[in-house]
């Protein structure tokens, strides 16, 4: 028994720790990071998307990595702009009426590694949600917006803090 108990006694000073989240920072040479604003440049305009969609993006930085947000000089840079909000028919039924509607959000990302040349990515994401057609937009507009704003957030975070 005592041998046992000797045994555990060097262990229990021995942790190991896995972070799942993703991210792929070196925060020996990366340490502050700047998200501008994202305006909405669409055609359609909902209002209240880019404080959402720019709340989820901040909230997730932070959740996920240990960079300082800054408004100033940066490490790494975070801009773009929401360039879609479009409303399209889908599952359309045999009297020609469609069942439901896919609302599509996109978004243009400029990622800037101020460090290290190269890494820089210039890319548009997009993601949508569907509804029911007998529901009215207003009503499930919120909701949907931040189901979306929140995959986008993850596919952002993928290609650009995540380095995947």
């Amino acid at each position: 028994m005592a041998v046992c108990i000797l045994a555990m006694i060097p262990l229990a000073g021995c942790r190991i720790s896995y972070k799942l989240n993703g991210a792929a920072i070196d925060y020996n040479v990366y340490k502050t990071i700047h998200v501008s604003n994202f305006p909405i440049r669409a055609a359609l305009v909902y209002p209240p998307l880019q404080q959402t969609f720019e709340n989820e993006l901040l909230d997730y930085i932070t959740r996920n990595t240990r960079l300082r947000t800054t408004d100033g000089a940066s490490d790494l840079q975070l801009e773009g702009e929401i360039t879609g909000y479009s409303l399209s028919p889908q599952a359309v039924t045999e009297n020609a009426y469609a069942s439901k509607t896919r609302l599509t959000i996109q978004v243009r990302v400029k990622y800037i590694d101020n460090r290290a040349e190269g890494k820089d990515i210039d890319q548009t994401f997009s993601a949508y949600r569907d509804f029911d057609s007998s529901e009215m937009l207003t009503d499930v507009q919120d909701e949907l917006c931040m189901q979306i704003s929140k995959e986008l957030v993850e596919l952002i975070f993928n290609a650009t803090l995540g380095d995947w």
